[in-house]
């Protein structure tokens, strides 16, 4: 029997199917978590570690920050600052989710449905929308991609967002996350971060932030250039209501208030990019960066790495308080550019070789070349190998610029050389505010506008002090008993023998005979009187004296320093003036309170150095002899013309041909004192009657006292300075000179 029956091959069963299915299921799934564990442990690029994400590195900006809480301005890289969500308004995170993530709050760092919407979107060629989170968002931000990734690169890139994302969300809370988003994303026009936003754009803190103002932060983060509100106005106001409408669908507001605030048109009138040539405090936030800079490299960081006031986030808490130092800003702008420095025009309009004062045209010459050659353009072109007959001609090509007016910038066309004269025009001044019993600076001006005036004129520049400095002499001699203020002395000439057998005998401004009282000389700036207590001490021991009240620039031990002919800086002046009101304590001049960390970790405190430089009862005496200044003396207009009433020892001062005025002005809360000058000495005014101390600096000090008067929340004392008490010691110092409604006016001068 034939065997026909044919060999069949295997047939799959269902089971197999099935099986083979889940294998393949569960090789994907496997693959995927390789995957991504491979990713996790860095073997396709490094992967940010546990410490990273704790403490995340980003470049953030050292904030100075005034004594009244208001940030100043900030050294950085990035402008940067970090916030709390504690600190910000509560209409910020609602509206960035609104816009960027509005699942935010119920995923886990990855939005699915926004994956498959982009992953249909790109399949269907109908792309809308990202599928980034905002958890996402901030890995990016916070560990960046290198640039010129190939593909392959890219979206194992984004992958490792993922996974970073993912752990984000496992290691920070929703708010912490949103917080750390907006401290790390870009808001344009050198603002990072929301606090640096929102001073740039609205002048305001975060938590100031109304809810138009959160919508336009919310929007212009998706592409910081195209909706800026100040280069894209339109463009800007659209996306902010596109911001508004998705609040409203998501329920933070009613459509009707998102109808009426879409009608609020954008504000940028306090827009302002923050950087050191603007805002508040520019010469003494220059000043301060100096000091930190070499704080910074002998300070070292838990690390043991060197901090660094760029990138470390340090808060600077300084002494400055915002509201005064504005009051001394504006009181600079409002006298020098509404009434002296058009003064000075009128003065020398149709002058020859204006408004250099006694010099030939070779030494005018001499001037601006010397002036040309501290620019930086003379250096850049001197570096550039260029001689300086062809750097001269560069200067004398008229090229565009903007040049300062008090009127406001000048956009215009002129030559470099034309431009160092037009500035030689301009006289300057500074203004320095102490805390008579701490040592606090309150107010620093060092110049007009820093922009264009980067020489400080408060403590890098040395100048003849004038009589500003005869107090000190005075109060040299009020330690000695032989002396009090209303002690009179012959009102002569006084001759004073010089090492080399001849005889110095400076001039005087009023007229002589009979004897005058310590008291009314110093109130009419009497230099035969100064010149009797110098012959009487010896320029030794008013140096020393002087040493002890913080001033350390070199001074010649020379007779004439009785009249101020030595250079002094502005700060040692007023430092010096407050050991007078301080009870004879001189404390050296302290800008800086404390240094935090980027945590709030205190790094370092600053204490006061203090030092007696002499009795409780000279000091005093000293308080009454510049009394006399301001009763009936140089400095009378303080009460003819501003009206001052109050308590004030003052003293005013005047150098030779004029070329610097001053006035100290010292009451019990704060010693204040002004320079008014030109940059060069032959530049000032040809009469003493215009230049003096009195006509110059005086009106700042009062424009800037009376501000700070008028705020009450700065509770500065119109009372008189404390008599010491001492038993069996007379301190009434009044002499019976002159009655206190008796207005005399003396000439101030060297």
């Amino acid at each position: 029997m034939t065997d026909n029956t044919k060999k069949k091959k295997p047939v799959a069963t269902k089971s197999n199917a099935i099986r083979n299915l889940w294998i393949g299921f569960g090789g994907v799934i496997l693959f995927v978590i390789l995957f991504f564990a491979c990713v996790n442990w860095g073997l396709f690029g490094a992967m940010p570690t546990f410490d990273e994400l704790e403490n995340p590195q980003t470049n953030l900006a050292t904030e100075i920050i005034s004594a009244d809480g208001k940030v100043l301005g900030t050294y950085y890289v990035e402008n940067r600052s970090n916030v709390r969500y504690s600190e910000l308004s509560h209409y910020m995170p609602e509206a960035l989710i609104s816009i960027e993530d509005e699942r935010f709050a119920g995923h886990s760092g990855i939005d699915e449905k926004a994956l498959f919407r982009v992953a249909f979107g790109v399949l269907t060629g109908r792309k809308k929308g990202g599928g980034s989170t905002i958890t996402q968002q901030l890995a990016k931000n916070l560990f960046p991609r290198d640039e010129n990734l190939s593909t392959l690169k890219l979206v194992l890139r984004k992958f490792q967002e993922w996974i970073t994302a993912t752990k984000l969300e496992h290691n920070y809370s929703k708010e912490e996350i949103v917080a750390m988003y907006l401290n790390t994303v870009a808001f344009g026009h050198n603002a990072f971060g929301i606090r640096s936003a929102a001073q740039t754009f609205f002048d305001k803190t975060p938590k100031e932030m109304n809810i138009e103002e959160c919508a336009l932060m919310a929007g212009v983060v998706n592409a910081p250039t195209r909706f800026s509100p100040v280069r894209n106005p339109e463009r800007s106001l659209g996306r902010r209501n596109l911001v508004l409408q998705k609040m409203a669908e998501n329920g933070y507001i009613t459509q009707a208030e998102c109808d009426s605030i879409s009608q609020i048109p954008i504000d940028m009138t306090h827009f302002g990019v923050m950087d050191h040539n603007t805002g508040q405090a520019t010469y003494f936030r220059e000043f301060l960066r100096g000091y930190l800079t070499e704080w910074a490299k002998n300070t070292t960081r838990p690390d043991g790495k060197p901090y660094n006031i760029y990138r470390d986030g340090l808060r600077i808490y300084t002494t400055i308080d915002s509201r005064m130092q504005q009051y001394a800003e504006d009181a600079v702008k409002e006298f020098m550019g509404k009434e002296l420095q058009p003064m000075f025009y009128k003065h020398w309009k149709g002058q020859k070789n204006a408004p250099f004062s006694n010099v030939t045209a070779d030494q005018i010459d001499h001037i601006l070349e010397t002036s040309m050659k501290r620019t930086e353009r003379y250096r850049s072109l001197k570096n550039q190998g260029m001689c300086l007959d062809s750097i001269k001609a560069e200067f004398d090509r008229p090229v565009r610029m903007t040049v300062f007016s008090w009127d406001g910038l000048i956009d215009t066309v002129m030559s470099p050389m034309d431009s160092i004269r037009y500035y030689k025009w301009f006289l300057q001044a500074s203004l320095v505010s102490i805390e008579s019993h701490t040592g606090h600076v309150k107010a620093y001006v060092g110049g007009l506008d820093y922009r264009f005036f980067k020489y400080d004129h408060v403590t890098q520049a040395r100048r003849q002090v004038g009589s500003t400095f005869k107090p000190f002499l005075y109060s040299y001699a009020m330690g000695d008993s032989e002396f009090t203020p209303c002690t009179k002395i012959p009102n002569i000439q006084y001759n004073i023998e010089l090492p080399d057998g001849r005889y110095w005998s400076p001039s005087n401004s009023g007229g002589g005979g009979g004897e005058i009282s310590l008291k009314s000389a110093l109130a009419q700036s009497n230099n035969w009187i100064s010149a009797y207590l110098m012959n009487h001490y010896g320029p030794e021991a008013i140096i020393t004296h002087v040493r002890r009240m913080g001033i350390e620039s070199p001074i010649d031990p020379v007779p004439s320093i009785c009249l101020g002919s030595c250079d002094l800086k502005l700060i040692e002046m007023v430092g010096a003036m407050t050991t007078f009101a301080n009870q004879g304590v001189f404390i050296k001049p302290m800008f800086v309170t404390r240094i935090e960390d980027k945590n709030g970790n205190v790094v370092v405190r600053f204490n006061p150095e203090e030092s007696e430089a002499m009795s409780e009862i000279a000091a005093y005496k000293t308080i009454a002899l510049m009394k006399g200044v301001v009763q009936s003396g140089t400095g009378v207009r303080l009460r003819s013309l501003y009206g001052f009433n109050n308590p004030i020892a003052g003293k005013t001062g005047t150098t030779q041909k004029n070329s610097d005025g001053y006035f100290m002005g010292i009451t019990p809360d704060l010693t204040t004192g002004v320079w008014v000058g030109a940059e060069d000495r032959s530049v000032h005014f040809r009469s003493t009657r215009l230049g003096q101390g009195s006509h110059t600096a005086l009106p700042i000090w009062a424009m800037y006292m009376k501000k700070v008067y008028a705020d009450q929340s700065l509770n500065i004392s119109k009372s008189d300075f404390p008599k010491p008490n001492i038993p069996g010691v007379d301190l009434n110092f009044d002499c019976g000179q002159y009655a206190n409604d008796e207005v005399i006016e003396f000439i101030d001068e060297f």
